[in-house]
Parts: C-alpha cells; structure tokens; sequence
C-alpha cells in the first residue's frame, strides 16, 4: 500500500468525527490492517490515530521496524516505552470528538481511554469502518486476486491426490500444504473436506471418513495473501460410475449448481439489490424440474471478502443494499441432500461498472 490518506478519508468525511481511532488488544482489529496497510508484525496493544490528512501508529519496539519497513504515505510511526509516552503521544485527542470500534474495543479499555485522554465525545464509528472496507480500492483487489490464484492453483492439481481410503484429514493437510507452496501466508480459515454423505453437511470439520468410488469430495478452502483472504468451493466426484443411478443425480446436482452460480453473476451489477442476487439463484434451485431441490439450498449465497474472509455483507435474503462497484463478494449456491451428500461450488465475484466478474 502506498498511501493510506484515501481510506482515512472513506472512515472521516462528512462524519463530523475530529479523529479515529483504533485500538489492538492481545488481539487485533483487523481495521488496524486497513488503516495501516501493515499485515505482518503482531502490534499487540499498539494504537493508530486517524486525523482528516494522516495518521499515527503508536508502538513498541517490538513491532517498530516491521511498521517503518512499511510505512505508506500518510503514516507516521511513532515508537513508545511507557504509558507515559504513549499518554503524551494521544494529547490531540483531548477535547475532541473520536470514533471507535465498538465491534471490538473492550469496554475495560473504553473506560480507561476516556478517563485518560478526556475526549469531548466517544463515538461508535463501526458501520463506517463496515461500510468503507465493503468497497475495495484496486489494491485491495489485486491482493484478493492473488489469494485467489494460489487457491484455485491447488485445486488444478489436487485430484492427483486422491486415493481410495484416504480420510478427510488427509486430504485437507495436503491442501492447505499445496496452498503455502504456491504462496499463502496462511489459510484464511481452517480448510473444509467433505467425502461422501458429509458434504451434506456446509460446515462439516474434516474427521476420519474415508473416500470411496463414486462419491463426491467438496473442498471449501482460502488462502492469505499480504493480509487479504480468499474462499473458493470446488465439489468433484472421484473415480465415477458413470452407468450409475447415483453418478447421474450427483452430476444433475452439480450442473444445478452451477447454473444458479452463473444466474447469480448475471444478476450482481451495480445498482442491483444484494438480495435479489440471492434471490435470483435461490429461485433457481427451488424452481428447476418441478421443485426436485426446493428448499435443498440452506444458507446464505454470499459475504464479502477482504481483509477477514467474513469482511462485512453480502448476498443473502436479508442484505437489502444497492451493490457499489469494487465490492468483492463470494458466489457460492449450494444442494444439500441429508444421506446423500451435497454440491457447492463458490467463488470471489468483483462487482465492476460493466457488471460482474470472478476473480
């Protein structure tokens, strides 16, 4: 990131706010990451003070030459040894109105601030960190992108690996070891395997169950890259009978799939209800072949992506927002049938000014 003055100023203008600020813990925020454009380093406890031109990071020296290795425009770095400095530091805050998060800041934490830098006024600001980071600048972008490629680079080569009697743990160490070969920092969540009836369940934990002939592997995995994540569904069926009644339902299943997927897509242009979008797949599903999968399709058809791989919204029954270019949200339609197994196929959708595309 070379210059983080326009994310400041999405968080600041027309806000009425004199300063933002956030606030890490043993924990991290992760606007901490999108107010810095720093994602390595842990920066336990270090703060940034957002103003309407720059921002400051407070830190120890813990953390101090990870922050100036990165540092962007618009971002002073600051290096403290005491609550001393760091209260020295934080005197412009005194008397002003400041924003927080409130989706994260500890009330412990709150208080002490408060009785500390005796500010006017202490803001909740969350929706606004919320909505800023839902519309992505062409960094952003480009980061998810390649979180993406690594993730889809290992689905092109993970069939190789499947063997009769391997187990889901298995096949989900494996992956998440092809996706740091080919970059990832880190898996952007624990990696989902599902063989067989299992793939029935959308959040199954990958267990002991082995593969088998003429059954389906659904693979829901992300990789981090530079601090953003991606999530990407591949469901494949290994070694199939192609003369089975079986083979034939989970193929027509999957060729549902991602039919609603690309009804979905078609559907996610600017302008356009996020749940409309899901909306459009959903009445694909319940409506094809006279209802044979109503009610089959049971969560959400999307959230967005960023800098958490659950970054804010995205399509779904209850998302009634109007979809902004450089939305980044994931596509993913799913079947669901209990002791048969299941069909997803997702993937990371921008919404562009000429309508939608994949990452």
């Amino acid at each position: 990131m070379k210059d983080i003055r326009s994310r400041i100023g999405k968080i600041l203008d027309g806000s009425g706010i004199d300063y933002a600020l956030v606030m890490n813990t043993s924990s991290h925020d992760s606007n901490f990451t999108y107010l810095t454009g720093i994602y390595s380093g842990s920066f336990e406890n270090s703060i940034v003070i957002a103003g309407k031109k720059s921002a400051k990071l407070i830190t120890t020296q813990l953390d101090y030459g990870v922050a100036k290795e990165n540092q962007a425009k618009g971002l002073e770095v600051v290096c403290i040894e005491s609550r001393k400095d760091l209260l020295e530091n934080m005197q412009e805050l005194k008397g002003k109105t400041i924003g927080i998060n409130g989706n994260f800041l500890p009330y412990g934490a709150y208080i002490r601030l408060k009785k500390e830098i005796l500010p006017k006024k202490m803001i909740d600001i969350s929706d606004r960190f919320l909505h800023a980071r839902q519309i992505k600048d062409w960094d952003e972008i480009e980061l998810i992108g390649i979180a993406n490629n690594i993730v889809k680079k290992a689905f092109s080569r993970i069939e190789e690996r499947f063997y009769s009697g391997m187990t889901e743990k298995e096949l989900a160490k494996i992956f998440d070891s092809m996706m740091l070969d080919y970059g990832a920092s880190s898996q952007s969540f624990d990696t989902i395997v599902c063989f067989g009836a299992n793939s029935s369940v959308p959040h199954h934990v990958p267990d002991n169950t082995r593969l088998s002939e003429n059954s389906f592997v659904l693979i829901d995995a992300g990789a981090k890259y530079k601090g953003y994540c991606s999530d990407v569904t591949r469901t494949f069926i290994f070694k199939p009978d192609i003369k089975s009644r079986k083979y034939r339902k989970m193929l027509d299943m999957y060729d549902t799939v991602m039919a609603a997927q690309k009804t979905a897509l078609e559907h996610a242009v600017p302008g356009a209800y996020a749940d409309s979008v899901d909306i459009a797949a959903r009445n694909y599903i319940d409506k094809i072949k006279g209802g044979m999968y109503k009610g089959r399709f049971t969560h959400a058809l999307g959230h967005s992506v960023g800098i958490d791989v659950h970054d804010g919204p995205g399509f779904s029954p209850a998302a009634h927002y109007k979809l902004e270019e450089r939305m980044v949200i994931s596509n993913e339609p799913g079947i669901y049938i209990d002791g048969f197994g299941g069909v997803r196929i997702e993937d990371d959708v921008v919404v562009l000014k000429e309508g939608s595309k994949y990452l």
